[in-house]
């Protein structure tokens, strides 16, 4: 009976140093399964952490290549990423600005050479967009011209985007080599701007409406009615299908304060409609035309957000009966907003786009609006070439005859191709 008892004991203790090394060998299991996770898992913070890094990389030495890498993600307002068009103007410190000198660009138009014409401070040159946590590819000539290599890049729309054309071709033309000539056709519709060394076109096609309009004319196409084909737009659109790299604009022109016109049938009758209910009908017809001519394996498609136009100085504190003339500091508050943009048109076109994507067409804003709202000091105001003598009244009172819509170059529209650049090679 002993006997029993002490097998039972020893069959007990080999049972027991076995559950023991059992246990023992699924603790090390664990151990190892817990190490490795956690070793994924600080991998994956450290991956988060390097593209968040490279996304900040404040160095200016950037090449476009870049671009690719630090824009990897969609647009910021479908993924919870840094928006770029969200930030602050801050003064820099580096040689980075102004991108080329306004003297020494030969295709810089009058409307936009701000010194030539008198202005003698320089500081509204050195600022640059600052987006709020991270930061953009600047400006690296060689590498887009490289890049853009055998492409058309089309910017369609007002003067606002032929100030922009303008800024892009001055920043071409002044960093990269070989010949480069300028001209225009169509009757003064078309501008054009060609890198032969890079077989680089970078046009500009004036349709302030996009739609036919009142204002077709490129030089006699001031009026105080805005009367439109709402319908038609092939007459425009026909030169518009061969280019790879689109860029829209369209608003400022669909502000008239008599509401607008539409003309749409042979009879020429016309039926007064309100500008909002206009600028909706008319962005459908450019969005109808992008939708069935477009090709998103050969083109890329861009609209240009609004801009503000700073024509009343209360908005700022400034003096109630002056608007932009006379500024020379941006506005310090990010989150200043003027009293000229209408929000209402600015829902209209972001509805417009967001629609004409839900159809499959791959449309993307530079969404400029905000960061133009603080830089009531980049405007060309008086410092351009007049194209109509001044009145009396002007000349007593210069601020009567400022331009607060359209922008010094160099200045702000430089950032507008920045920004550009780095959706284009995202």
């Amino acid at each position: 009976m002993g006997k029993m008892n002490c097998s039972t004991g020893l069959c007990d203790m080999q049972t027991m140093i076995q559950c023991c090394i059992f246990i023992f060998f699924l603790g090390g299991l664990a151990t190892i399964s817990f190490y490795k996770n956690n070793k994924q898992e600080v991998a994956i913070q450290n991956i988060a952490v390097t593209l968040s890094n490279a996304f900040t990389n404040n160095n200016t030495d950037t090449r476009v290549f870049d671009h690719q890498e630090k824009l990897r993600n969609p647009p910021p307002s479908s993924t919870g990423t840094c928006d770029l068009f969200s930030g602050r103007w801050v003064l820099d410190n580096t040689s980075h600005y102004p991108l080329y000198i306004e003297q020494e660009c030969p295709y810089l138009e009058d409307t936009f050479a701000c010194q030539t014409y008198g202005r003698k401070d320089s500081k509204y040159l050195h600022w640059k967009w600052q987006p709020h946590g991270c930061d953009f590819p600047r400006f690296d000539g060689k590498a887009i011209a490289e890049r853009l290599r055998g492409k058309r890049l089309l910017f369609v729309g007002d003067s606002l985007n032929r100030n922009q054309w303008n800024s892009m071709i001055c920043m071409l033309y002044s960093s990269i080599p070989g010949v480069k000539t300028a001209g225009g056709g169509l009757g003064g519709l078309l501008r054009t701007f060609r890198a032969a060394d890079y077989n680089v076109s970078v046009d500009f096609y004036w349709a302030p409406m996009l739609v036919e309009s009142l204002g077709d004319s490129p030089t006699n196409h001031h009026s105080d009615n805005r009367i439109v084909r709402i319908k038609s737009i092939e007459k425009h659109a026909r030169h518009w299908v061969d280019a790879d790299i689109l860029i829209f604009n369209s608003f400022h022109w669909w502000r008239s304060p008599s509401g607008g016109s539409l003309l749409d049938d042979p009879n020429q009758e016309y039926e007064d409609v309100d500008g909002l209910s206009a600028y909706k009908m008319g962005l459908k017809t450019w969005s109808n035309w992008a939708q069935s001519h477009v090709d998103p394996s050969k083109t890329k498609l861009f609209f240009m957000g609004a801009t503000a136009t700073h024509s009343r100085a209360k908005d700022w504190g400034g003096t109630g009966k002056w608007n932009c003339y006379g500024e020379t500091e941006p506005v310090m508050d990010d989150g200043f907003w003027e009293s000229g943009t209408n929000s209402k048109m600015l829902s209209i076109l972001d509805s417009s786009l967001r629609k004409l994507k839900e159809k499959g067409v791959n449309i993307q804003i530079i969404n400029i609006t905000q960061l133009t709202q603080c830089r009531k000091d980049g405007h060309t105001t008086v410092y351009r070439k007049q194209w109509r003598p001044l009145t009396d009244e002007q000349k007593k009172n210069p601020g009567l005859a400022s331009d607060c819509s359209h922008w010094c170059l160099p200045g702000v529209p430089d950032i507008w191709n920045e920004l550009l650049l780095g959706y284009i090679f995202r």
